[in-house]
């Protein structure tokens, strides 16, 4: 199995992208938020941190960005209570898809959190911020000062950007998207068969 890592900005279109390669893929915001709706013992602990703020499960979106309106600290003491939640589930994944080619960590901090492993492929998406910010805009939810207040805890995007064997350039047009992907699709599929191929040969005779 080949760990791929998709690394880049907020709403730079990383879960999209993911999707389109076609490979097993762990989403951890789409976990965290059956988390929030359905995990009785993560609604417990929260509840306790901030019972002036959690009062029912499922929990809502609005009382999370009250409590990070109110203290930038508090993003840190969810992720304690939320993130060993994230990553059970993501080492289910893991055993559950230990015999694939592929396998795509769409997770937000990836590296932050040194999820990713040595052999790991990472992969950026390039986008333009003011293309980034006009896209988030228009979700209904946003809220600027908690957009600010969660990127502030992002590795710079120069970082990820030199870390990442793979760049793809995402303009949020999708046929170009699909094609770059298509293309990087097939470059690793070539990868691993020449792997494989050799992994073989090195096998001793009987």
């Amino acid at each position: 199995m080949i760990r791929i890592g998709i690394v880049g900005a907020i709403g730079s279109g990383k879960t999209y992208i993911a999707k389109q390669f076609g490979f097993p893929t762990f989403n951890a915001d789409y976990e965290v938020n059956i988390i929030y709706k359905k995990n009785r013992r993560c609604f417990k602990k929260l509840k306790k941190e901030f019972p002036k703020y959690i009062h029912s499960l499922p929990i809502k979106r609005k009382e999370l960005l009250q409590i990070i309106l109110n203290n930038k600290k508090n993003i840190k003491k969810i992720n304690k209570i939320v993130h060993p939640e994230v990553r059970f589930r993501m080492n289910k994944f893991l055993k559950k898809n230990k015999y694939k080619k592929f396998i795509i960590l769409d997770v937000p901090l990836l590296l932050e959190k040194k999820i990713n492993k040595k052999n790991d492929i990472l992969i950026y998406i390039k986008s333009h911020n003011k293309e980034i910010m006009k896209r988030l805009k228009k979700r209904s939810n946003f809220n600027l000062k908690v957009f600010k207040r969660l990127n502030s805890f992002q590795l710079p995007l120069e970082f990820k950007k030199k870390k990442a064997n793979f760049i793809i350039k995402n303009n949020f047009k999708s046929l170009i998207v699909k094609k770059n992907v298509k293309l990087l699709k097939k470059e690793l599929l070539k990868k691993y068969e020449r792997n494989s191929f050799r992994h073989r040969n090195d096998r001793p005779f009987n």
